[in-house]
């Protein structure tokens, strides 16, 4: 299984708005071969460590690393970038195995 954490952060008063289209993407990908896992978090009210308010943490979980990149290559995720491009400022992905 591969785990994917992705830190996105959207230019300042951007995260919903980005988030609004990520969501809208979502059904496509639940419905992709080897999804297990795919929402995105934002921080916890109260929490003592935060990523900030313009930025959430995609939580993706897959069968193989060959499904993540069918999905990386997919057209809904070309369509949800080409969306979002110019809201977004930076973005760190972390792919990870069972430790």
């Amino acid at each position: 299984m591969i785990h994917v954490l992705a830190i996105i952060t959207t230019k300042p008063g951007m995260r919903a708005t980005v988030l609004e289209a990520f969501h809208a993407n979502m059904p496509a990908v639940h419905a992709e071969a080897g999804c297990i896992e795919y929402q995105p978090v934002v921080d916890a009210a109260g929490s003592p460590a935060t990523f900030g308010p313009d930025s959430f943490v995609v939580v993706e979980k897959w069968e193989s690393m060959d499904h993540l990149k069918a999905h990386g290559a997919s057209a809904h995720m070309a369509a949800y970038a080409a969306k979002t491009r110019e809201m977004v400022a930076a973005r760190s992905i972390h792919f990870l195995n069972n430790g």
